[in-house]
């Protein structure tokens, strides 16, 4: 038996190839991994005896050879093949272990396009898809996680077809996932990201029971590892669950360590940033308690012991945190519906990802992510006759509203949302849904300030807000009706800004 190794992480290889030889195995190797397994005192043979070839072009050239993909490739089952093969003396490779050229860290790391170049593997992919292609007969092992299983298989009669078809299903997995890494790469670099093709690569972190529906199938994938460091403390999270946490992290994370943030399929029912954990969870509760009641929160912060004591006066399905001591889980303890996930950090992060899509029938669209800049509120143009000086509740509002569904309009009061209109075909219909709510749930607006994540097209709005006894508003103007919005505002005695950047969220 024979054993081709060949790895550009070495994680693990000299342990797995000492294995091997104590199972009766011939080692292959290449280069780097050769010259590893030669110091370790492992006995190896260099590729390059059985290609009877040398590498060259300074290691660009080494296994493509038909001594190494004929061992491969060649049908053990048939007799021609078998025939054929002792006629051009080539002997079986029965297992292939190769992973691949650094390529990620590499564009990670230089901009050097002949380095990143160079660091585009040939052989290792071709060796890796005939192994896998010819997977009834060869072993392809393509993750370092896997030498443990593989050597498990071989010693106590495991090899079976079913063992060597999922490890070549993940080998085509690796092979696709590094081709579509350096086309996106390429196309980023002469096509602005946005070439003939667009490949979306996920690995998946679990399955979910079922989809936004029963009878729909669902699971999680991660571009990187960003999921890999949540921590499930109670529960399972669903599909809705989620995309929920998504929406929640998002806001809390954009307004800043301290927030609460409580989302109810989808969109925010309340927001607060308070002097502390506890009164930014009262306040973000007040600005619409109904739609809380089972609703996701995402706390950017710790959640301790008498923060979860308030939490828990109310049903909450999901929370999700910086961080959840182990005395808040034992508040929660006897919920037997409520999911906790952390960080297990003193704060909240996202991702942050550049790009964004979403599915239509038949294909996606794909764009650049909508990043909202503090400087877009700071910086915003005063275009009414007054202004105000502390923008800190524009701030919160323009946020909230940039990150809700469209139509949106917000109020935010002394760094809380007291009332908020989303999802409206019409915008004047979104801001007079929030004053009504806000005035059926005893919510007081006057003195806030409000945003809207596109411009108002007609002055209603602001008359609106300036009957609610709104103080500030925010917009990213560009109607052809600006100057009635200007007006409507100076004559009610509204700070009125434009940011001139429009945040749709559709």
């Amino acid at each position: 038996m024979r054993a081709l190794l060949s790895v550009s992480d070495k994680t693990g290889i000299v342990e797995f190839a000492k294995e091997l030889k104590a199972l009766g195995y011939e080692i292959i190797s290449t280069g780097g991994t050769w010259r590893v397994l030669k110091d370790a005192g492992i006995d190896v043979i260099e590729i390059s005896e059985v290609t009877n070839f040398p590498e060259c072009f300074n290691g660009r050239v080494k296994t493509l050879n038909p001594y190494i993909h004929g061992g491969i490739l060649f049908r053990r089952e048939k007799p021609d093949h078998v025939d054929e093969a002792k006629k051009l003396g080539i002997e079986p490779i029965d297992l292939v272990c190769v992973n691949l050229y650094p390529f990620k860290e590499t564009i990670e790391r230089t901009d050097d396009f002949e380095e990143i170049i160079e660091n585009i593997d040939i052989g290792g992919p071709t060796m890796v898809r005939s192994a896998a292609k010819n997977f009834e007969s060869v072993i392809i092992v393509t993750d370092p996680n896997d030498y443990e299983n593989v050597i498990d298989a071989l010693k106590n009669d495991k090899n079976s077809i079913e063992f060597r078809r999922e490890l070549m299903i993940k080998a085509f997995e690796h092979t696709a996932n590094y081709d579509s890494m350096i086309a996106n790469y390429m196309n980023k670099r002469f096509h602005e990201g946005f070439g003939n093709k667009q490949f979306i690569v996920g690995s998946k972190v679990f399955n979910t029971r079922y989809g936004e529906n029963p009878h729909q199938k669902g699971a999680l994938y991660q571009f990187e590892d960003f999921y890999s460091n949540l921590n499930i403390l109670k529960g399972e999270p669903s599909f809705n669950n989620l995309t929920d946490i998504n929406s929640a992290m998002k806001i809390a994370v954009s307004l800043g360590e301290g927030s609460v943030v409580i989302v109810k399929h989808g969109n925010p029912c309340g927001a607060a940033m308070k002097e502390d954990l506890i009164t930014s969870w009262q306040k973000a509760l007040e600005c619409d308690p109904v739609s809380a009641f089972g609703g996701v929160v995402a706390v950017n912060g710790v959640v301790d012991k008498e923060l979860a004591q308030e939490m828990n006066k109310i049903f909450v399905e999901v929370l999700i945190a910086g961080k959840i001591t182990d005395e808040a889980k034992e508040v929660f303890a006897n919920k037997k519906r409520i999911k906790l996930f952390d960080l297990g950090q003193a704060r909240l992060e996202i991702s942050g990802d550049l790009f964004d899509f979403k599915h239509v029938e038949g294909g996606f669209v794909y764009q650049d992510a909508d990043i909202v800049k503090d400087e877009e509120v700071l910086n915003a143009k005063q275009v009414s006759n007054i202004g105000v000086e502390d923008k800190k509740d524009l701030l919160m509002a323009y946020k909230i509203a940039a990150l809700t569904k469209s139509n949106c309009v917000t109020y935010v009061k002394d760094g809380a949302l007291v009332a908020i209109g989303m999802g409206m075909t019409s915008r004047v219909d979104a801001a007079i849904c929030a004053l009504r709510k806000a005035n059926e749930l005893g919510l007081d607006v006057r003195g806030s300030s409000m945003a809207s994540e596109a411009f108002f097209p007609f002055r209603d709005s602001i008359d609106a807000a300036a009957k609610a006894g709104v103080k500030a508003v925010i917009e990213p103007g560009g109607s052809i009706r600006d100057d009635e919005v200007i007006k409507a505002a100076n004559e009610h005695g509204i700070a009125l800004y434009f940011t001139g950047v429009r945040h749709f969220l559709h």
